[in-house]
């Protein structure tokens, strides 16, 4: 008889909406190809709503050092100041790591990508929301003259957000679409850490964030969230457009963007990626 093929252990940090979805989908759909370890929040309640929809309370962890030492793979599903803290602290001690919270990595990314390297880990970043992504890092292989990427969500998904706050931009008084942002990818995931996340993985992806123009739209009407991208460079030009239903737990975030993550995993713990 063959022998068993041991399943990679797979933590979850973060039992927010997304983190959950993923530990879900760990113990069903993804049972034959990975096992999981374990989770962590800084938020008992989480852990405790998470473990007993899973029926798991033994792999509540104390820690985020505890929950590192039972995995294999670590998923990040936090969007904190301290994710890119996290990250490292998991590649540094020899485990690999998907992140969702790309954004906040872009700062301290070189630390990270050293990080990866030095310890033979691997960082994986979904492509999130977006289509095209396997398309934009071959072409980068050349010169890119520009990226644009142009985003629109409801209203709902902006809520309690600094940035606007402070711009005094009042979402319930908006009565047509509006450019909330229109930059650089470092300022687009600094104001908008929960949504933008697909401007740092366009960044990661191609190499050169500098040359990408980020802009950020909503309105009453915006029922969905929508990502178009424009990319031309010397292997011609680039668009992309991608029309998402949010996810049922959280209108800040992309149904595909969970459905991403989950793929990633699997392809990850089976050995086998298809596309560039």
């Amino acid at each position: 008889m063959a022998p068993a093929v041991k399943k990679l252990r797979v933590g979850i940090l973060g039992c927010g909406a997304i983190g959950s979805r993923i530990a879900k989908s760990v113990t069903q759909e993804l049972k034959d190809y990975c096992q999981l370890a374990g989770f962590y929040d800084i938020a008992p309640d989480k852990m405790t709503k998470l473990a007993k929809a899973l029926k798991k309370n033994d792999l509540k962890k104390r820690s985020l050092k505890e929950l590192i030492q039972s995995c294999d793979i670590m998923v990040e599903a936090v969007s904190s100041p301290q994710t890119d803290q996290f990250v490292y602290q998991a590649l540094s001690a020899g485990r690999h790591v998907l992140t969702m919270s790309v954004g906040r990595l872009i700062v301290a990314q070189d630390k990270i990508f050293r990080a990866a390297a030095k310890h033979h880990c691997h960082l994986l970043v979904p492509s999130g929301a977006i289509a095209g992504i396997d398309a934009l890092k071959a072409a980068s292989m050349e010169a890119i003259k520009k990226i644009v990427l142009t985003t629109r969500k409801p209203i709902s998904g902006f809520t309690q957000n600094e940035y606007l706050e402070k711009k005094k931009v009042y979402l319930g008084t908006l009565k047509g679409e509006t450019v909330l942002f229109d930059g650089p990818v470092k300022e687009a995931v600094k104001y908008f850490p929960q949504n933008i996340n697909v401007a740092a993985t366009l960044g990661f992806a191609c190499g050169m964030p500098e040359k990408i123009r980020v802009r950020i739209l909503t309105s009453p009407e915006y029922k969905i969230n929508s990502h178009e991208i424009e990319v031309v460079g010397d292997c011609g030009r680039i668009t992309t457009r991608t029309e998402n239903v949010t996810c049922p737990d959280n209108p800040k975030t992309s149904w595909l963007a969970v459905l991403s993550a989950i793929k990633t995993l699997k392809d990850f713990c089976t050995g086998y990626r298809i596309g560039t």
